[in-house]
């Protein structure tokens, strides 16, 4: 589960989780509770705060979703992967409008590839990114 114990370290949390974690739950005091405390979450509870999108019973049942969802993202365009994954870490740092008028920019950009020309006429083949 979340765990941030770095009060019992003598340290403030310093790899993102003051600055993320409340953008994630939504509750500044929930958050501060976590981080003051040190109190560990586990999986029930981080499935209804929204930290986590699932939990899965096994290890074996993990590893197989994981899989899946690779081989998923693989079969989409790496153009569109990637302006995706960037767009979204953009966006939890800048306001709505920011982050629209940025994807804008990006795809006008990635038209000019051939991936979008290949999906949009039926094919499924796309470049490396």
């Amino acid at each position: 589960g979340i765990n941030a114990e770095y009060g019992d370290l003598g340290l403030a949390a310093d790899v993102g989780t003051l600055q993320r974690l409340p953008k994630i739950v939504g509750s500044q005091s929930l958050v501060s509770e976590y981080c003051l405390t040190g109190r560990k979450v586990f999986s029930d509870e981080a499935l209804r705060v929204g930290v986590v999108s699932r939990v899965l019973p096994d290890r074996s049942t993990v590893v197989e979703c994981a899989l899946d969802m690779a081989q998923g993202i693989a079969a989409k365009s790496p153009v569109a992967v990637q302006g995706t994954k960037s767009n979204l870490v953009y966006s939890r740092e800048h306001s709505t409008q920011e982050g629209l008028d940025r994807v804008a920019l990006w795809n006008s950009a990635m038209l000019l590839g051939n991936d979008t020309v290949t999906a949009m006429s039926g094919g499924k083949e796309f470049e490396d990114a």
